[in-house]
């Protein structure tokens, strides 16, 4: 009988062993780590073999960088998006400008030498810039020269990978890594493999319960089970220094003391000038005087010009100073404003001959008044300010520059370079209804100053933003069904209102007197007046929001009280 009971035993016994191994093969599969590798390309989302993986401090970019000839590159249009939109890529010269505030430092696509305006040269190791079919690529170490921005780049284990620092250095959660660790594409042990995590510093971009997203020392992104980390705190890191970072100075600007009073004065003609002194006379605590002297005469850079000596000695011998304008209309040739602005040589041109009349006639301040400036180049236009400013700087010229009231149509035109690299930006204050609009309706109600002043401070400091207001308004017309108007100047358009009996009265959503009439003839008149007392409503506003100053436009255009009101606000 125990003879045939031992076997039996052993035979339990051993389905037991094995039950128990299967169990243990179980519990092992169950909770060991795979090996398995993650494919990094599409981990990645790599397509291309010249596309590096791009990091931006904690995060990692949908977008791509480049590889190419063993250096990181980035695309232009990511250079504007997440480094800066002040380097310049001029097509027409295949150039790639990055304009400081004392100098300008060009390159030519391909090449790796680059030429300052102050003298200097510099050679890096790696062209500045490399074009891919339409595709301009800017290389990271030409980036860091003008930035503080710093990266790191790796090419081992895995695609090649760069790591932007944004400057001045965005804080980040830093943990350390106890030891040597694998990460995983997704939080679990049966996640593929990342790559091995060297024992230190890690970046953690998310915590969860059990695990951790991290971007590891070598630009690697994936999850670590928390047990690994510790001294998880608040870090910032950075990237190598490049030794050929250029010391760009700051920029500097020219304040006159007290508030701006600044009215343009439209020339028209060499015999213009002849005005200056009637107009000086009349125009209370004027301290700034902006003749329509040049404009862009041909697409070189050249200039027209009505200068004189005598107008300027007239002004500075009333204590004014002198702001001589520069537009792109006013010429009978009407050159092409989008050839001038493209082109280097053009916009040195002209920057050239501006100072060359500065030095002649010696004003105190150059106006642009650059208009109708379209989106296809308007990175140009805004280069040629900087380019402008670093000579104005040089030269202790004062730089302001005028623009529409600030809209999404013209937020091109870039209100927050202006504020950084102008003395002064103007705002001109009025066409809310002009000679085409559908509408009839005020110059510049109330509202419209007071909201464009309020978009203009949200890029220009205060000290710098200067409002211009309307010393005209507009008669507008209904007749036969169809809308016109004409610009009046104020003692027109109080001739007209006298002329015709139409009444006034205080509009005060416009804070303007409205009147209107239908003629003898069935013509339909409407005016919003600009007198006196609008005026002084919209120095009220300027005044409350602690602006620089007030322009006008246009000298000669105005009734006497209105400078009682201005002079009064400039008292302030």
């Amino acid at each position: 009988m125990k003879k045939k009971i031992k076997p039996v035993i052993i035979i339990i016994a051993l389905i037991i062993i094995i039950g128990l191994i299967y169990a243990a093969q179980i519990l092992l599969e169950h909770f060991s780590y795979t090996k398995d590798k993650a494919d990094l390309n599409e981990y990645y989302g790599l397509t291309d073999a010249k596309q590096a993986v791009l990091f931006i401090d904690d995060e990692l970019m949908e977008e791509k960088a480049a590889y190419l000839n063993e250096k990181f590159y980035l695309d232009y249009n990511l250079v504007h998006q997440y480094v800066s939109s002040r380097f310049y890529y001029g097509a027409a010269d295949g150039i790639i400008v990055y304009t400081g505030p004392n100098a300008i430092y060009t390159c030519a696509v391909g090449d790796s030498t680059i030429t300052s305006t102050a003298g200097d040269s510099i050679s890096l190791d790696t062209a500045a810039a490399i074009l891919e079919g339409e595709t301009l690529y800017v290389s990271l170490d030409y980036i860091s020269m003008f930035t503080d921005n710093t990266y790191q780049g790796f090419v081992d284990e895995g695609p090649a990978r760069v790591r932007i620092f944004t400057a001045p250095g965005k804080e980040v959660q830093v943990g350390t890594l106890k030891k040597d660790i694998a990460i995983r594409r997704l939080g679990g042990r049966k996640s593929e493999v990342v790559s091995t995590a060297m024992a230190g510093t890690v970046t953690v971009v998310e915590q969860m319960e059990e695990w951790s997203r991290i971007i590891t020392a070598d630009a690697q992104i994936g999850y670590v089970e928390n047990k690994h980390l510790k001294d998880i705190a608040p870090g910032v890191l950075t990237g190598d220094a490049n030794p050929n970072k250029v010391g760009l100075g700051e920029y500097t600007s020219i304040s006159m003391e007290g508030k701006i009073n600044m009215g343009f004065h439209p020339i028209g003609g060499i015999a213009g000038n002849e005005s200056v002194s009637g107009i000086i006379s009349q125009a209370k605590s004027l301290n700034v005087i902006a003749p329509t002297w040049f404009s862009l005469s041909d697409t070189e850079g050249n200039i027209s010009s009505y200068a004189t000596h005598d107008y300027i000695t007239a002004a500075h011998a009333s204590g004014i100073q002198v702001w001589a304008v520069v537009d792109n209309f006013n010429n009978e040739n009407k050159p092409d404003t989008e050839a001038v602005l493209s082109s280097a040589s053009a916009r040195a041109n002209l920057i050239s001959n501006l100072l060359a009349q500065q030095a002649e006639y010696g004003f105190e301040g150059i106006n642009v008044d650059f208009e109708l400036i379209g989106e296809s180049y308007a990175e140009s236009y805004v280069e040629f300010l900087r380019e402008l400013s670093v000579a104005c700087r040089q030269n202790n010229i004062i730089m302001s520059i005028d623009n529409y009231v600030p809209m999404d149509f013209n937020d091109h035109y870039d209100l927050t370079e202006q504020g950084i690299v102008a003395d002064y930006v103007v705002i001109m204050g009025y066409d809310e209804h002009y000679a085409g609009s559908e509408e009839a309706g005020s110059v510049a109600s109330i509202s419209y100053v007071s909201t464009g002043i309020e978009k203009a401070l949200e890029e220009v400091p205060a000290s710098k933003l200067v409002n211009a207001v309307p010393f005209y308004t507009r008669l507008w017309t209904t007749s036969g069904g169809e809308l016109s108007s004409k610009a009046l100047h104020m003692d027109g358009a109080a001739s007209f209102i006298s002329e015709n009996g139409i009444e006034l009265k205080w509009d005060e959503a416009t804070c303007q007197y409205y009147g209107e009439k239908t003629a003898e003839n069935g013509d339909f008149y409407q005016i919003w007046n600009e007198d006196a007392r609008s005026l002084e409503a919209k120095l009220g506003v300027m005044q409350s929001k602690g602006i620089a100053g007030v322009a006008e436009w246009a000298l000669g255009f105005e009734s006497p009280d209105a400078w009682d009101v201005i002079a009064d606000y400039m008292s302030k």
